[in-house]
């Protein structure tokens, strides 16, 4: 990490733990960047490693802002899966997180579009929640959103690239007053992050530590779903009802927002679901025990947080498990939703098809489960 504009003065509030410089994990070797402002929590000290010799786009950040404290673990993580999220699009993207969440992210309707209007879309998903988050893009932040960014409390702006004059904005702190704290951290190559399956080498692989110190080591969550191509119509059979194939086909558009939803539900606590309309999320649905809980969730927060205002009639949704019975599907299309991808594996997926049919629903069958428990 560069020490490029890092007032080392306002780390010293932080809660130091005992660290090592540097460790070996699976024949990798990773080197400590710095000791963090804290870890999840104020009382649970933390520290940044990356490993030695490999690209890096969230070990090669740069901090050319530093805020008042420097950096949290929990800022690095809502980093790490918003970048997680924009690694996949070609046209200018912008994904807002919050507690290791996306309150929302947004696709620019053409690659001409200010990035400005792709920021908008994205914070305004879910305008409440987006107060303190973390805001990723995959291209150079210009002057407009530069302003627009500093119009609102967020903790953190992550880029690949600044464009000239624009930390002389992030640095206003006379006109921007309720953000002159605000980190600025240029990322590094967001290329080095796998997408899909088959991508990425060992040093991607997740570890969680259980309670007791055990570890449990796993690949990376990625995906088969490489374009619109790959969405298959939803199919199943048995005793019950038969064969069943869904009978209704998404628009090209709707295609495009169902892939979309997906990219951004590989990000999602699960139980999760992604509602999209026009390279947008609606509404997402987080951490819920059931999977109508879930997309309930969704549809209750754009209810809530649209004041009525809004519609998703003609919206599409993502689901990153299967639909073990049909009251998903139902829930769904209840509130507007007229095209679904889930993955495959219930015993009920025909019945679940055969209701989709009744319902006017087009469903798609994704090749894989994404269950994110982050």
């Amino acid at each position: 990490m560069s020490e490029k504009g890092l007032n080392r003065d306002s780390y010293l509030s932080r809660n130091v733990g005992d660290f090592p410089a540097e460790f070996s994990l699976g024949g990798q070797l990773y080197v400590k960047i710095d000791d963090l402002r804290y870890g999840t929590n104020p009382h649970q000290p933390a520290a940044w490693y990356r490993p030695v010799g490999i690209p890096a786009a969230i070990g090669d950040l740069e901090v050319l802002k530093s805020g008042k404290n420097g950096l949290s673990q929990t800022n690095l993580e809502d980093i790490s899966y918003a970048l997680n999220i924009i690694k996949f699009f070609d046209r200018p993207a912008c994904a807002v997180m919050k507690h290791v969440n996306p309150s929302g992210a947004a696709l620019a309707p053409t690659i001409d579009t200010p990035l400005v209007e792709t920021y908008r879309l994205a914070r305004d998903a879910d305008a409440r929640a987006a107060f303190g988050s973390v805001v990723a893009f995959n291209r150079e932040v210009d002057p407009d959103t530069a302003r627009e960014l500093m119009s609102t409390f967020i903790e953190c702006v992550v880029a690949p690239a600044f464009a000239p004059g624009v930390l002389d904005i992030f640095n206003d702190h006379e006109t921007y007053k309720l953000n002159r704290h605000v980190r600025i951290l240029r990322c590094g190559d967001l290329r080095s992050l796998p997408r899909y399956v088959g991508d990425g080498t060992a040093v991607n692989n997740t570890i969680k530590v259980l309670a007791d110190g055990s570890l449990v080591m796993a690949a990376p969550l990625l995906t088969a779903l490489r374009s619109v191509k790959d969405l298959k119509v939803a199919s199943a059979e048995n005793a019950r009802v038969g064969y069943q194939e869904s009978q209704f086909r998404a628009t090209p558009e709707q295609l495009d927002d169902l892939l979309f939803s997906w990219y951004v539900n590989l990000s999602v606590r699960s139980n999760g679901v992604v509602i999209s309309q026009h390279g947008q999320t609606l509404s997402v649905g987080t951490g819920e025990q059931d999977r109508v809980g879930a997309i309930e969730q969704a549809i209750a927060k754009f209810s809530q947080k649209y004041q009525g205002s809004g519609t998703l009639k003609g919206a599409v949704m993502a689901s990153d498990g299967f639909f073990p019975f049909a009251d998903g599907v139902e829930t769904a299309a209840a509130a507007g939703i007229t095209a679904i991808v889930a993955p495959a594996g219930s015993l009920r997926d025909a019945d679940v098809i055969k209701r989709a049919n009744e319902l006017g629903v087009a469903l798609y069958h994704a090749p894989e489960r994404i269950f994110s428990h982050h």
